[in-house]
């Protein structure tokens, strides 16, 4: 005898024949229950248990160890920080090596300002009662000051005066790039002998005329002051000594910065006074180049002291 073909199928499936008569209309009432659009396609799937056969069982997650955890985060970590110092390494801006000829000057710059200098302007220069803070004033202050003699000073004053200077070059040029270093500020300037022959001395003479004759005076042998202060001679000044007074205006001077003379026309003015003091003079003696109103004052005295000596002599030979 044939079985039917629906029990076929169920048995064809792994369901016991004697249950194919159920187990057929439910599989019906399971599709009927399936979500269909209006195209006829599946839209939501309901999981349809067969009964006689067992679920499957989920299968239970492992669960990851902390310690693992903990591995993991902390490689990730160190390939993050390792990418980005290969990043910063290629991408960063490379700056100058330390020039160890520098660093040595001012480590020597250093050991000769707290044996000469630190008394006053205390260990780390930031001043004391006795004298000034030096943070922040530069090297060109501090050339200046020290290569004009003016400090170390000599004594209570008004003003300090010009003197030869207590330290060589060399041991200045330290002292101010330890300076430099605390705190910046204006670098010591250079100038060449080149510069300072290509250097527009008649614009330079039309710049003193009219910012430093009124007090250094036209041919720059200086004038005093007012409370017992004088604008010195520059007689003796280097173009460097020049242009750095110019630049952090030293005493009463004021300073130009380079909103008002720029670095051409610092340099055009010290080619001036240089060229100015060098030049020889055509009438004779310089007279101490006072400028043309004194000249022009002793050409009167002599020529009225002239006169009245050949007036008294024109008279002693009438009487007699």
């Amino acid at each position: 005898m044939t079985p039917p073909a629906d029990a076929t199928a169920a048995a064809d499936q792994g369901v016991v024949p004697e249950l194919a008569d159920t187990l057929v209309p439910e599989l019906a009432d399971e599709a009927d229950e399936l979500d269909v659009d209006d195209e006829g396609d599946l839209v939501a799937e309901r999981p349809v248990r067969v009964p006689g056969r067992l679920a499957p069982r989920a299968r239970r997650s492992r669960p990851v160890s902390v310690k693992r955890r903990r591995r993991s985060s902390a490689l990730v970590l160190s390939l993050a920080l390792l990418a980005t110092g290969v990043l910063w390494s290629l991408l960063a801006p490379t700056g100058n090596a330390a020039d160890p000829t520098e660093s040595e000057a001012v480590r020597n710059g250093q050991a000769l300002y707290l044996q000469g200098c630190s008394t006053c302007h205390g260990l780390n220069a930031g001043g004391t009662q006795s004298g000034p803070s030096l943070i922040g004033v530069g090297s060109a202050a501090v050339d200046f000051q020290m290569s004009t003699g003016r400090m170390p000073l000599a004594g209570a004053a008004a003003q300090a005066k010009r003197k030869d200077p207590s330290y060589s070059q060399t041991q200045i040029d330290q002292i101010a790039a330890y300076i430099q270093t605390m705190g910046g500020g204006q670098e010591k300037p250079t100038i060449t002998q080149k510069e300072l022959a290509d250097a527009d001395m008649a614009f330079g003479g039309e710049l003193y005329r009219s910012n430093c004759a009124q007090c250094h005076q036209v041919a720059g042998q200086g004038a005093p002051l007012t409370y017992g202060k004088y604008a010195p001679a520059l007689t003796n000044a280097t173009p460097e000594q020049i242009i750095e007074a110019m630049r952090v205006g030293p005493e009463s001077m004021p300073v130009f910065g380079q909103g008002q003379l720029d670095d051409n026309s610092a340099k055009a003015i010290a080619a001036y006074i240089v060229a100015s003091r060098d030049a020889t003079s055509p009438g004779g003696d310089k007279l101490g180049a006072y400028g043309p109103v004194p000249e022009g004052l002793l050409a009167v005295l002599v020529g009225i002291g002239g006169l009245l000596g050949v007036c008294l002599w024109i008279g002693a030979r009438q009487k007699v």
